[in-house]
């Protein structure tokens, strides 16, 4: 922009002080288009409600709340306000938790994991913490109810769900998505901090990015936390049941705000607070039997791949028991998009690509 553009801008602030409304009416125009595709869903009862926040260079160009938190009480959902549960989003979280402690030089990727959990019993293969990380560790997945699991367990009594199983797989010779990997490394981390994970994450992370609306799921009071919902019939919804989710922390067990997660999308664009070096292998896709026909499109803790537009990101989709979020992080435009819902998996995922594609459309003809 040349100068005199820019002094013609400041000028308008200072002696007209409507032009603030219209550029911010002029924005809210921009996405107009999105904001139709989200009403839609609200009106179609395909969500309960939705808080959306989208960013660029760390600037936060929409960010707004639709439909209800508590349908009951008719309570509206605010992106800086209404905490959901995220789910699956919690992994980029405890993945940035083990990027610390590398960085602290307390663990390595590629040292076995035990070497942190000596006690975690032996299986016929060794398994690094990279291949935890990136799910190609052979560890099963959950089995029955333990997803709905409502017992009061620490993160090591819930490794004992899984503990004496085989693997399923050599190491590195498969990819199989698995949440337990994830708790596994919380323990790990744990261990060789000697202080809760969730502690270490909170003063290593959420504190250092500020992320002052991000709690663990320990069915606590919390203001402004939305009632969680899952769908029983067509336009209908009803509160989940409860479940204990503190024994995966890491992998599914973090609450959090469509602000809160945008604000951790832009941290990881700052060098100043990820060192993009030791970062890298984090949002590298993972390679089985480390043959590059082979992409497993994740890295550690990441998903790294293209949405249905060819653009490529990292981030995560999270689903958890009444709630479900969408977090993708856009290097190469510097954009981040926080998208999160009180309900499972609502199966909307071609209007969520048509409402990603909106997004860009807005972002580009601003």
């Amino acid at each position: 922009m040349k100068k005199t553009s820019q002094l013609i801008i400041i000028i308008s602030f200072v002696l007209f002080p409507s032009f603030k409304s219209l550029l911010a009416q002029s924005t809210i125009n921009a996405f107009s288009k999105s904001e139709r595709i989200v009403k839609k869903l609200i009106r179609k009862k395909q969500v309960p409600g939705l808080a959306i926040t989208v960013s660029k260079n760390n600037k936060v160009l929409w960010s707004k709340g639709y439909g209800y938190s508590d349908l009951t009480n008719k309570t509206l959902v605010d992106p800086d306000k209404t905490v959901f549960r995220i789910g699956s989003v919690s992994k980029p979280i405890a993945a940035i938790g083990l990027l610390k402690i590398v960085e602290d030089s307390l663990m390595t990727l590629e040292s076995s994991i035990y070497n942190y959990v000596p006690y975690f019993p032996k299986k016929d293969y060794d398994i690094t913490i990279k291949q935890l990380g990136g799910h190609l560790s052979g560890i099963r997945n959950y089995q029955g109810n333990e997803f709905k699991l409502n017992k009061p367990l620490d993160i090591r009594e819930g490794i004992s769900l899984f503990a004496n199983d085989s693997l399923l797989f050599q190491p590195g010779t498969k990819y199989n998505y698995t949440s337990y990997n994830w708790n596994l490394i919380s323990l790990a981390i744990q261990e060789c901090t000697k202080i809760p994970f969730e502690d270490f994450v909170k003063y290593k992370v959420l504190i250092p990015f500020n992320m002052n609306k991000t709690f663990v799921d320990n069915n606590q009071y919390i203001d402004g936390k939305a009632i969680f919902y899952k769908k029983i019939r067509k336009r209908h919804f009803k509160p989940v049941e409860n479940v204990n989710n503190y024994f995966k922390i890491a992998s599914g067990g973090y609450l959090s705000t469509s602000k809160d997660i945008n604000i951790f999308g832009n941290a990881l664009l700052n060098d100043s607070l990820v060192n993009p070096k030791q970062f890298k292998p984090f949002i590298t896709a993972q390679k089985i039997n480390n043959n590059d026909a082979n992409s497993t499109y994740y890295g550690i803790g990441f998903q790294v791949s293209k949405d249905s537009s060819g653009r490529p990101y990292f981030g995560h989709i999270g689903n958890g028991l009444g709630g479900y979020g969408i977090f993708y992080v856009y290097p190469e435009q510097k954009v981040v998009l926080s998208i999160l819902t009180n309900t499972s998996n609502p199966n909307v995922d071609k209007k969520f690509n048509k409402l990603i594609d909106t997004l860009f459309d807005s972002i580009n003809n601003l």
